[in-house]
C-alpha cells in the first residue's frame, strides 16, 4: 500500500523547482506540442459549418462548440504561466490530457450524438486537476488557488459525468451547466487567485500564440475553398480575403508586442474572457471567407444575406474585443481609439448590404487595412506614452 506521504515525496513538487513570478519565461516545447492537438479540435469544430449557409441553431452549436474547446485550452495555460515546472511527471499526464484533446477533436464534428466530446473533455480537465494536485502543497497561496479549482472545476465535471448516461438530445444541457460552473470558478475565487498572480508576459504570449492558430485555422479555410483552376474572380475574391485575417494579425500582434497589459493582468481572467469572444469570431470570419470564395467558384453573384451579415458580425465582434483589451490595458479606452472604433464597426455594419462579393470582399479588405494601419499606430503612440510616463 502506498503512503500519501510517500506519494506526495515521489511525485509532489519542490518549490524551488517552480518559475519564479518574475522570471523571463516563454512558451515551452511541451505547450507548443499541447497546442497543436487543439488545431485539429478547432478545425473539427469549424468544419460543423456545411458549405452551405448555417441557420441560427447550428450556429449557436458551433458557436457553443468553439466555448469548450477554448475553455479546456486555456485551463492548461492557466496552470503553466502559474506553474509549469516541465519535470516528468508534468509531462506525463500533459500527454495523457492531449489525448483527451484528441479525443474531443474527433467527436466534435458528430457531438451531441457521440460521447467522445464529454470523454475527451473528462481528460482533459482531469489530468489538469491532478497537475494541480502536485503543486498543492508548494506553498499557502498554492493551497488556496488550488481549493477554488478543485471546488469548482470537480462539481462542473459531475455534469459532464452525467451527460454519458443520458439520451443525446440532453447532453447539451447538462455540458451548458457543467461549463458555467467552470467558468464562474475562478471569478467567483478571484480574490484568492490574485494572491497568486499569473506571469505578466508568457500568459499574454500563450493566449496569443492561441489567437494565430485561430488565424492560421481562417487561412486553412480560406485557402481550401479556393479550387484547382480558379477563374479570375475567385482569385479576386480570394486575395482580398486574405488581406482581411492579415489585417487582424497587424493589429493584433502590434498591441501584444507593446506589452501594454503586462502591468493590468492581475488574475488574467478578463483578458482571457476577451480573447475567447475574439476567438469565436475569427473562427467565423474564416469561414465565411471561405464560403464566399466558394459563392463565387459557384457562379453566384450576390452572396446570401446570412453570410453577408456573419462576415459583418464577426469582423465587427473582433472590433469591440480589441476595444475591450484597450480597456484592459489602460484603464480607459481613448476618445480617438472608441471614435475610430464606431466608425469602423458602422461601416462593416454597412458593408453588409453589397450583396456582389467582388464588390463587397475587396471593400472590406480596404477598410480593414486602413483600420490596420491607423489602429496600430495609435497603439504604438500609447505604448510609448506609457513608457514615458
Amino acid at each position: 500500500m502506498i503512503r500519501p506521504r510517500r506519494l506526495i515525496e515521489r511525485w509532489g513538487l519542490d518549490p524551488k523547482s517552480l518559475p519564479g513570478e518574475h522570471e523571463e519565461r516563454h512558451a515551452s516545447w511541451l505547450e507548443l506540442f499541447f497546442d497543436l492537438v487543439f488545431v485539429l479540435a478547432l478545425a473539427a469544430v469549424q468544419n460543423r459549418l456545411t458549405d452551405a449557409v448555417p441557420d441560427v441553431d447550428e450556429i449557436l452549436r458551433t458557436a457553443g462548440l468553439f466555448v469548450i474547446v477554448w475553455w479546456a485550452w486555456v485551463g492548461q495555460a492557466f496552470y503553466d504561466t502559474r506553474f509549469d515546472p516541465d519535470d516528468l511527471g508534468h509531462r506525463l499526464v500533459v500527454l495523457v490530457g492531449m489525448i483527451g484533446a484528441g479525443i474531443m477533436a474527433v467527436g466534435a464534428k458528430d457531438a451531441p450524438k457521440t460521447l467522445l466530446l464529454p470523454i475527451g473533455y473528462l481528460v482533459v480537465r482531469g489530468t489538469l486537476l491532478v497537475l494541480y494536485l502536485r503543486v498543492r502543497s508548494t506553498g499557502a497561496t498554492a493551497r488556496r488557488l488550488t481549493t477554488v479549482y478543485f471546488v469548482g472545476f470537480s462539481a462542473g465535471l459531475l455534469f459532464w459525468l452525467a451527460s454519458l448516461a443520458v439520451p443525446a438530445h440532453n447532453r447539451p444541457m447538462l455540458w451548458l451547466i457543467g461549463l458555467v460552473i467552470e467558468v464562474l470558478t475562478p471569478w467567483l475565487g478571484r480574490r484568492w487567485l490574485v494572491q497568486h498572480p499569473v506571469h505578466p508576459s508568457h500568459l499574454p504570449e500563450r493566449i496569443g500564440q492561441f489567437t494565430i492558430i485561430l488565424l492560421g485555422v481562417s487561412l486553412t479555410d480560406l485557402i481550401g475553398a479556393v479550387p484547382p483552376r480558379p477563374s479570375p474572380a475567385v482569385v479576386v475574391v480570394a486575395i482580398a480575403g486574405f488581406l482581411i485575417p492579415a489585417s487582424v494579425w497587424w493589429v493584433y500582434t502590434t498591441f501584444v508586442t507593446m506589452g501594454l497589459t503586462s502591468s493590468r493582468l492581475s488574475a488574467g481572467l478578463g483578458y482571457a474572457t476577451v480573447h475567447g469572444a475574439i476567438g469565436s469570431a475569427l473562427l467565423l470570419l474564416g469561414w465565411c471567407l471561405g464560403q464566399a470564395v466558394r459563392e463565387v467558384g459557384a457562379g453566384r453573384e450576390d452572396l446570401p444575406q446570412m453570410l453577408r451579415l456573419l462576415l459583418s458580425v464577426s469582423l465587427a465582434s473582433w472590433m469591440l474585443g480589441g476595444l475591450a483589451l484597450q480597456r484592459i490595458a489602460l484603464g480607459t479606452i481613448p476618445p480617438l481609439r472608441l471614435g475610430i472604433g464606431a466608425v469602423a464597426i458602422g461601416l462593416v455594419g454597412a458593408a453588409a448590404l453589397v450583396p456582389p462579393p467582388l464588390a463587397l470582399i475587396p471593400l472590406l479588405a480596404l477598410l480593414m487595412i486602413c483600420y490596420a494601419v491607423v489602429v496600430s499606430r495609435l497603439i504604438v503612440r500609447f505604448g510609448k506614452e506609457r513608457i514615458e510616463t
